[in-house]
């Protein structure tokens, strides 16, 4: 019998590895908890147009919650994504990424 290798699930990060957007000090803070996908949507939206004037460069965050309490599975970072690629949007982002523990988006204004 021939024994199977066990795949690797994934590998861990190097230690100090460095990453500018996780490790950037955060600007403010936007909870989305208990909203609806309209609110949200709003909410996000005027937040990062607000911050695009007020947080040149800097990083804000968005928490989304994991989705647990949602009907159906998560609706927020859905929301939060489809925001961030607005053409509204877009242009006063230059770059985001799921926080550490992937309930939030970390973004970095232009």
């Amino acid at each position: 019998m021939v024994a199977r290798k066990r795949r690797s699930r994934g590998a861990f990060p190097a230690f100090g590895a460095h990453d500018p957007l996780l490790d950037a000090r955060v600007r403010a803070t936007l909870d989305l908890h208990g909203d609806t996908a309209a609110e949200a949507e709003r909410r996000v939206r005027d937040f990062l147009l607000t911050h695009a004037r007020v947080s040149r460069g800097e990083v804000v965050h968005v928490i989304t919650g994991r989705g647990r309490g949602s009907r159906g599975g998560p609706v927020l970072p859905g929301v939060v994504r489809r925001v961030l690629a607005s053409d509204a949007v877009e242009r006063h982002v230059s770059g985001w990424d799921r926080d550490l523990d992937e309930a939030g988006f970390l973004i970095r204004m232009r």
